[in-house]
């Protein structure tokens, strides 16, 4: 039901507990499988029903699979944990402690036995994490303080030298890196007698080791070839060993996780006698789902009962634990794997960069190795081709001096660990008890209609540890079961300091196979642009990848408490459910027929949004406005007819012109606006727009996202005294001169904004220390370097010339944004609605950070131009703005409002953007360049074209 006028909010928002559906005990939501085979689906052997998708019909819809269901091994434990519910179950109080207590699993603990508790141990060892709820636990496990205060005592109290050397601190650092050695073989169950630990940069680094040095048997000789197996379900680094196998002349076969099961049938007896390796690689836990494939699968497949494919010849199996050991324990004393790769930092967060392959000395004396690096031969002699290695495994495959110090890291880090939790044990009985918890409540979440609020794609019930691993992988959905944007997800969750990822998470496999994606449709969303980790979430309506939550050691119900908080108060809201309003219909020239549906559309529109020419003409301006429009010289207008031989001009009732209302340059990126009434343009934009920009001790950019008063810092530009002048509150006016620094004084150094490379050089300590006490953070100016900026931040420009570049200054996409007044005023009576109190238009003007600010009769009608002109200037629309926090931050006090976000989203019907991108096109004629208010502004209109976001993978704002 729409909310009303003057309705209290209370009236119009269900409680709680009513958007869940019918919560019972655990074991009661989802029903026990069936233990009897004949009873079991052969497609389903967990008995799955509400995780993946939901099949409808038996076909395929917009992220959706068809029927075809991914299987798992049907030799699980078939135990389950005795629901804990109380008599009520989580009826009542879904969110609350008890209803979390109520419901976790028996022999899950949560929490680690301290007399402290939980939230004493975060509060001591990651006090960081205030007001944060990170959640990204997969992605990396983050440090405690403890770890880094013992490593960095060690480091202080002990001389620690190359291990390649035989003196005093050399002959202690080797000593080290074998205790610690030991001390990985001790917290794996297994010794130095089974397994050898050689050290590698991480797991990537071990799997191309592992592929480079697997004894492969090519194609074309007298014996069985090799083969490569891997399970789609895999990590980026697994399936591209396949490279390095085809260059050796070995085929790859990837194997669905049901075709394991269909694969039982042993070998005849003869062809078992073949000693032809072949390598089979699967992830201990789906670093996508969390589903944790059986370790059983190990001896299964070494001892052939369990075949990838039916091939002659001796299996090996690589076990890719890398997910696995973050958050469960691992026993090779009893799962033998033949390698097993791990990241530290996926463990214990410090250190990174480092990871190691565990090798089975049953097979280490078959690895090959052609590239031999220091400390890794026994002799040889550089005028013959004579090479004898190291007798030792480890030393063998270690090129060059390991990373000693960051080895003798892990020591503290497994010393902290266990003191923190006691064991791997604990932490997996932690972590899984929030994941079956937060999968519990999030299942069950439903609009009003009944419709689900999120489709979770996991083939698992999360009732079981030992099959499940505290990850969940989710999409968003509306309340007509469309998917919501990944990146419009992790967004929003950026306003409530909510760190999650998005995407398909280096594992394009079970992103295809949960998420119903072809191989076609992979090959055409690279065509539309769309490549791995980009911001492209929806093409055709069909998500492209999805969100992943997973949970850490130092995990706490309140983070999970606060992450559903957020799903509720985000989707359930009525407010999010109201009819959005769009855009304009793409205008029309006056011989259309009056019954066009376009042009009705159009025309109702404007009945909606009642915008007087006296509204447009009192909006506050610190600037007078000094120019008045006038009829356009012959020229200007022969120019603006010349853009296009296909154009065709905007028409609109009346023939109200559209003005330039505002126009605002931003000096320092980030900061305040210097708004003006009229202002010279160069070959970047507006004259000193974005040259300058505030970066940390570190060199890089700071913008409002991670330090909102920014904000507060007011630049100004003085073109007759050639200085910027910079205020803010509580601190003396300090100037810098407008000439370029770029003397043989100046260090040119490179920094990044966004994805571009820019020259930049420093402004002096002087404005440091001054900018530096107000943020009260170490922070320095840096200047673009105007010798080279031509040539380092540039961009090609989509229907411009192709030899023409673009160049930019320390802006994210364009050389400027445009908003539209029209569209500013309906946005605004969707917030204030949301808001229950009065925005002002100017605090939305300044909130958008535009350059330009038109005023036209019909809202959004700017988004369907692809060039306009002002005056003698002539600009091509590059794009939509794709919004951010940013817009969530008041420019005039740095406070944080993150329901202005939500508010555009739900008004723009799930999208960000507002405004749009401009590139100003090259114009050679006799007028000035200069952009003034009052100006006309002509937009042009290509028939049948769609405006098509910037190519950027990077978030855009205006900064």
């Amino acid at each position: 039901m729409p909310h009303r006028e003057g309705t209290p909010v209370a009236a119009v928002h269900k409680p709680i507990s009513q958007h869940f559906g019918k919560l019972l005990p655990y074991g009661k939501l989802l029903p026990v499988p069936p233990q009897c085979p004949a009873q079991r689906r052969p497609d389903r052997p967990w008995g799955r029903r509400g995780g993946r998708r939901a099949e409808r019909s038996g076909s395929a819809g917009p992220g959706r699979a068809g029927p075809e269901r991914s299987a798992r091994e049907a030799a699980l434990p078939r135990h389950r944990f005795a629901p804990r519910f109380g008599p009520a179950g989580m009826a009542g109080e879904p969110l609350s402690f008890r209803a979390f207590r109520a419901a976790r699993p028996a022999g899950c603990q949560y929490g680690y036995g301290h007399g402290e508790g939980l939230s004493a141990l975060r509060d001591r060892e990651f006090p960081r994490l205030r007001g944060i709820t990170y959640l990204d636990h997969a992605g990396s496990a983050l440090f405690p303080e403890s770890l880094l205060k013992a490593f960095t005592d060690d480091l202080r109290s002990n001389v620690y030298g190359n291990p390649h050397s035989q003196n005093i601190s050399s002959k202690l650092t080797h000593d080290t890196i074998e205790h610690v050695r030991y001390r990985i073989l001790q917290h794996f169950h297994t010794t130095a007698e089974d397994y050898t630990i050689i050290f590698t940069s991480g797991c990537t680094a071990a799997l191309k080791l592992i592929a480079e040095s697997f004894p492969w048997i090519p194609e074309g000789t007298k014996q069985p070839s090799s083969r490569f197996c891997y399970l789609t379900d895999s990590h980026t680094s697994v399936v591209g060993m396949r490279g390095i196998a085809a260059s050796m002349n070995v085929l790859s076969v990837p194997i669905k996780p049901k075709e394991i099961l269909l694969a039982k049938s042993r070998l005849p007896a003869e062809e078992q006698n073949c000693t032809t390796p072949h390598l089979f690689s699967y992830p201990a836990q789906s670093n996508f789902s969390g589903t944790k494939y059986p370790l059983s699968w190990i001896q299964d497949i070494k001892s052939g009962k369990l075949c990838p494919i039916k091939i002659p010849g001796k299996w090996f199996v690589l076990l890719d634990a890398a997910s696995y050991v973050s958050s469960s324990p691992l026993d090779l004393g009893v799962h033998q794997a033949d390698f097993i790769p791990i990241s530290f930092y996926k463990i214990f967060g410090f250190p990174t960069g480092l990871g190691a392959l565990l090798v089975n000395n049953r097979i280490a004396p078959l690895l090959r190795k052609t590239y031999f690096g220091g400390g890794t031969a026994a002799a040889y002699l550089a005028e013959e081709d004579f090479y004898f290695p190291r007798k030792s495994i480890a030393e063998r495959f270690e090129d060059g001096t390991v990373s000693f110090l960051d080895i003798i890291a892990l020591k503290h880090g497994f010393d902290v660990l266990e003191k923190l939790t006691g064991g791997m044990e604990k932490i997996k009985q932690h972590t899984f008890a929030l994941a079956h918890y937060t999968y519990t409540v999030l299942s069950n979440l439903k609009y009003a209609n009944g419709a689900p609020v999120v489709r979770i794609y996991s083939d698992t019930d999360f009732s079981n540890p030992d099959v499940q691993g505290p990850i969940i992988n989710f999409n968003v959905l509306d309340e007509n079961g469309d998917v919501l944007g990944f990146s419009q997800v992790d967004s929003m969750a950026s306003l409530h300091n909510i760190h999650l990822r998005t995407g398909c998470f280096c594992n394009t496999g079970a992103c295809q196979m949960h998420l119903g994606i072809s191989n076609e449709d992979i090959q055409k969303n690279l065509q539309a642009g769309h490549v791995c980790g980009d911001n492209i979430d929806l093409i055709d309506g069909r998500p492209t990848g999805s969100v992943r939550i997973s949970f850490g050691y130092m995990s706490s119900f309140e983070d999970a408490q606060t992450f559903l908080n957020f799903i509720i108060a985000t989707r359930l809201s009525k407010l999010d459910t109201e009819t959005p309003f769009q855009s304009v219909t793409k205008p029309t020239t006056e011989c259309v027929p009056h019954d066009n549906s376009s042009f009705n559309s159009a025309d109702k529109l404007s009945q909606i949004l009642q915008i007087s020419d006296g509204e447009l003409r009192n909006i506050p301006s610190e600037a007078e406005t000094t120019g008045r429009w006038q009829p356009l010289e012959p020229e200007a207008e022969s120019i603006r007819a010349a853009v296009s031989e296909t154009a065709v001009p905007t028409c609109r009732k009346g023939g109200k012109p559209i003005t330039v209302a505002k126009i605002y340059l931003y000096p320092i990126k980030s900061c305040s606006a210097f708004e003006v009434a009229e202002w010279p343009v160069g070959n970047q934009g507006l004259l000193y727009d974005r040259n300058w920009m505030v970066v940390n001790q570190n060199g890089i950019c700071m913008t409002q996202k991670q330090e909102p008063r920014l904000c507060l810092v007011n630049p100004s530009i003085d073109l007759k005294q050639k200085i910027m002048v910079i205020q803010a509150e509580g601190m003396d006016p300090i100037s810098v001169p407008l000439e370029d620094n770029t003397g043989k004084e100046a260090v040119i150094c490179e920094s990044k904004v966004c994805s571009h490379r820019v020259k930049t050089y420093d402004c002096g300590e002087r404005i440091a220390d001054w900018l530096s006490t107000f943020l009260g953070r170490p922070c320095r100016l840096i200047r673009q370097s105007s010798d080279v900026k031509n040539k380092s931040h540039q961009k090609n420009t989509k229907g411009l010339s192709s030899a023409t570049n673009i160049s930019l200054s320390l802006v994210n996409e364009a050389q400027y944004l445009l908003i539209n007044v029209a569209s500013i005023l309906q946005l605004k009576e969707h917030i204030s609605a949301r808001l229950k109190e009065p925005l002002e238009i100017e605090e939305l003007i300044q909130r958008f950070r535009a350059n330009i600010v038109i005023s036209a009769p019909e809202s959004f009608e700017e988004e369907e131009w692809v060039e306009i002109s002002i005056g003698a200037l002539q600009f091509q629309v590059v794009g939509p703005c794709s919004r951010c926090q940013i817009i969530c931050i008041d420019q005039q006090s740095g406070e944080r409002n993150k329901e202005i976000l939500q508010s555009l989203s739900a008004a723009r019907g799930r999208k960000t953007n507002f405004g749009i991108y401009l590139m100003n096109q090259p114009l050679h004629s006799s007028f000035s360049d200069t952009l003034s208010v009052g100006s006309q502004v002509l937009p042009v209109l290509k028939e049948n074209t769609e405006i098509q976001p910037p190519t950027s993978s990077k978030e855009k704002c205006s900064g």
